[in-house]
Order: C-alpha cells, then structure tokens, then sequence
C-alpha cells in the first residue's frame, strides 16, 4: 500500500475521488459537493486555520488505485477542553481491509502526537459538529445534507484499532402527516400569545439584524456550553448565509424575542442531498446550478433543523415548543414537505431526547464520534455534558 499525502491539486482531487469510488452503486450514498469538502481545507474559506492546522492523505493499492484516505487537524482554541490535548481525524473513508484503516488511523495519530496531542477524536469536521462528524452504525438509508453516511463495516475498522464510543448522535424525524399531540399545539400558541414573546423568521432584506441576532443568540448559548468557546463573528456569518442564498428558505430559519432581546433560535434548511442525489458528481457547475434551482421547488420534500437553542434563561418557557411549532405552520403551507429531520441530538442530553419523543419524532438514525487516547493507560471516560440543555445539540 501506498500513503500519500496531499500536497497538490492533483492530489486534492484524488482525496474528493476515494468516496466516489467506494460508494459507486450504493443507492443511499450522496456526492457531497466538491467545492464545500475543498472548502473546509481552504484557509482562506475556513475560519479554523485562524488558529489551527490540517492535512490529508490518501491511500492506493500496490495497483495505484484509491483505497482510502483520511484527514487529520488541530483547533487550538479547543485542544484544551479535554483532560489531555485532543485533535482530530475525519473525511475517513477506506475499503474493507483492516490494515489499510490502520495505517490510516495510524498516520493521523502520528501527525497529531508530533504536534503535541495525546489523542484524537474522530471521525469529526474541521468546524461546526453539525456537519461531517460521526460513524453511522443504525439507519442506512440517505442521509439528510452533511450528515455522513458509510457502509456498516466502518464501526468494526474504528473499534478493532481501539476507538471508543464517546457519545453518540441521534437523528429523529417527524412524519408530517401524523400531525401533533393537540396538548403540545395548545402550549405552543399560548406560549406565542405571551405579552412581550414574539418570532420572527429570517429575511434577506433584514440580513444584517438577523445576522447580528444569530450570533448574540448562538455566542451567548455555546459560550454559556463551555469555557474556550470562541465567538462566531458577524463577517463571518454573513458570508455563509450569502454563499447559501440559492438554497435558504427564509421561512426555516427562525428567531424568538422577548420584548426584542433575542432569546432562541432554529435553523432548518431544505434537504439538499434529495437535489445533490440528482446531480451525482459533485460539481457545481453552471448545468448543476440551474438543476439545483429546479429541484429545490419540486423534488425536496424533507427540511433538516441542524441548530436548535435557547437562551439558558428561557429554558422552560414554553419557546422551544414556540419555535417548532412555527416550521410546522409553515411546511403545512407547502405540501410536497412531508418530514422533519432533527439531527442530531447527543444521547448524552436526555432532556431533548424526551422533547423528541413527546412531539411524535422517531429515533431513525444514529451516529457515533469516537474517542482514541494514545496511551493506553489513560483512563477513558464518556463525554458527559455537564451543561445539558444550555445547548440543544
């Protein structure tokens, strides 16, 4: 076998490559696009070079063709929020051969202990957890927009080399059709009629309001979440809700005020992978964009809410209800959505595991990131959110 590390644009699309060739056939699996995965290793695009680093390799057969590859990077803001200093590994994809996994979890562990780190979680993004992080073991079936899917021998590659199952992440959808407990729409519009509640939804002609109310709303819950959070910034927000224009509904994306001071949020965005399915390799070109248009209003009948949070002091007030409540009144408005995908939630945050269960949601998929110390000796211990349901993840 032979590791190659990418150090050129020929082998940057070698690394976009690797899954298209595994997957090649599998119904379930959807080509992310290029340009996105490209991005999270740009530093001019991605926000965590600022204060991190990142490499990629790929793996070929004694043939010289694609078996493998796999990514490893370090977030200095966050090394320290562990009990030793954690990197990360993820964009793992290999063939069914245990050697070659081990020789990929090996060169990510040798790259990250000669920066100094003592073990790595994987598989997960360089960025925000809601995108890219997590081994599927139950649910195989097309997964909603970033959320990786894999074929079911990838939990034995991790466990065999000794990853451990630091929490898990569990997906729920809402079949529309069933409609809600009449109980929980009760709450949700007495919560609505409240003096001082208000929601709104996100609009482009307000961009820079919403933009400012998401970061004080999202910056106040994860900084509340843990101590080396680092703020998102204005500029920064602005930028990917630009670059997302094509494919944001404005009526997904929703706020909550008491008395104007934002209190909560929900972003929920179209199923794209129901369109990137239809366009098959990745490319976002000039033919694809026109197709992406097209789709978006004809072949998306799911949404995906990947954020969902509330101010700590407004935590049992009825707002989390709200906000839901608002999506639903929307989709119902438009009849070609006929589910809600939640994901992902942590298995370690019972409270919202409950709230799923008791609105109709059905536990569909689950997802594990894994935690590998690099001595051995070290004692392993399951993530435990001290801070549940400041944040709801």
């Amino acid at each position: 076998m032979n590791l190659i590390e990418v150090t050129n644009k020929e082998q940057a699309k070698e690394f976009l490559q690797v899954p298209k060739i595994l997957y090649k056939g599998d119904p379930n699996w959807v080509c992310p696009l290029d340009v996105e995965i490209e991005g999270i290793f740009n530093p001019e695009s991605n926000i965590c070079f600022q204060n991190g680093i990142a490499n990629r390799w790929v793996l070929k057969n004694s043939e010289g063709k694609l078996i493998g590859r796999i990514a490893a990077f370090i977030d200095y803001n966050k090394v320290n929020l562990y009990e030793q200093p954690t990197g990360g590994a993820g964009f793992f994809e290999c063939i069914n051969d245990q050697d070659a996994a081990d020789l990929l979890f090996n060169t990510a562990k040798e790259w990250l202990s000669s920066k100094g780190m003592k073990a790595m979680q994987a598989p997960i993004n360089f960025g925000e957890n809601y995108n890219y992080q997590g081994v599927l073991i139950e649910g195989f079936m097309q997964q909603a927009y970033s959320m990786p899917y894999n074929y079911p021998y990838y939990k034995e590659l991790f466990e065999n080399y000794g990853f451990k199952n630091y929490f898990g992440q569990c997906s729920f959808h809402k079949d529309l059709s069933e409609g809600f407990p009449d109980h929980l729409v009760k709450f949700a519009e007495y919560t609505e009629s409240r003096p001082g509640y208000s929601f709104e939804h996100f609009k482009f002609r307000n961009i820079d309001k919403y933009v400012d109310d998401f970061v004080i709303t999202y910056n106040t819950i994860w900084s509340a979440f843990h101590d080396g959070y680092i703020p998102l910034r204005h500029k920064e927000i602005r930028k990917i809700i630009e670059e997302a224009r094509m494919v944001i509904e404005e009526e997904f994306i929703w706020f909550s005020y008491n008395k104007g001071k934002p209190t909560g949020l929900m972003v929920g965005f179209p199923d794209l992978n129901q369109i990137l399915k239809k366009l098959k390799n990745g490319k976002l070109n000039l033919l694809n964009k026109l197709k992406l248009l097209f789709y978006k209003k004809r072949a998306v009948t799911r949404s995906r809410i990947f954020i969902f949070g509330i101010l700590p002091e407004y935590q049992n007030t009825g707002i989390l209800a709200a906000l839901f409540y608002q999506l639903v009144k929307i989709l119902a408005k438009k009849p070609r959505y006929k589910e809600i995908e939640l994901s992902w939630v942590g298995d370690y945050n019972p409270r919202m595991l409950s709230i799923y269960d008791k609105i109709g949601c059905k536990l569909m998929k689950k997802h594990v990131t894994y935690l590998y110390h690099f001595d051995p000796n070290v004692l392993f211990k399951r993530f435990n959110n001290e801070f549940e349901g400041k944040l709801y993840r």
